[in-house]
């Protein structure tokens, strides 16, 4: 039997396990930061939007973080329980819900700007490699949106 032809079966030439398992490992090492400001690594990802943008409507948010609404309105929800979004409807257009910063949110980004400084001691690549990790990566995501 040819064990050639299953060559592309095995898991060391796939694409997708170094990115599903280094994608788990920089969420994990993240886990001890925002464990310290309550959030978790979605709601933080949320939040960085949130402090750059102040508003957004959901679906903005859910195409600029590749995230559904399944998992964006419940997220939001709890994220509103915690005081830190409102999510109104648009008074331009009744269909789109707009999520805004509260005070409280915008708090959190004093507690929040060491993190990336931080995360950055915790990965074992340098400066250059990780810009030129995130070039390739965006370029990967841009490619799908097309």
């Amino acid at each position: 039997m040819d064990d050639k032809k299953y060559d592309a079966l095995r898991i060391e030439n796939q694409l997708c396990f170094p990115l599903y398992a280094a994608s788990r490992e920089v969420i994990k090492q993240y886990k001890p930061f925002l464990d310290e400001i309550g959030l978790t690594y979605t709601q933080y990802i949320t939040m960085m939007v949130l402090w750059e943008k102040k508003t957004v409507t959901v679906k903005e948010l859910g195409e600029g973080l590749y995230l559904d609404s399944g998992t964006l309105t419940p997220l939001l929800k709890k994220m509103e329980l915690k005081g830190l979004v409102v999510r109104r409807r648009s008074d331009e257009d009744e269909r789109n819900l707009n999520v805004s910063l509260t005070q409280e949110g915008e708090r959190l980004k004093e507690k929040a700007v060491t993190i990336p400084v931080r995360m950055g001691k915790c990965l074992k690549i340098t400066p250059q490699e990780a810009q030129q990790l995130y070039q390739l990566l965006y370029k990967l995501l841009d490619g799908q949106r097309k």
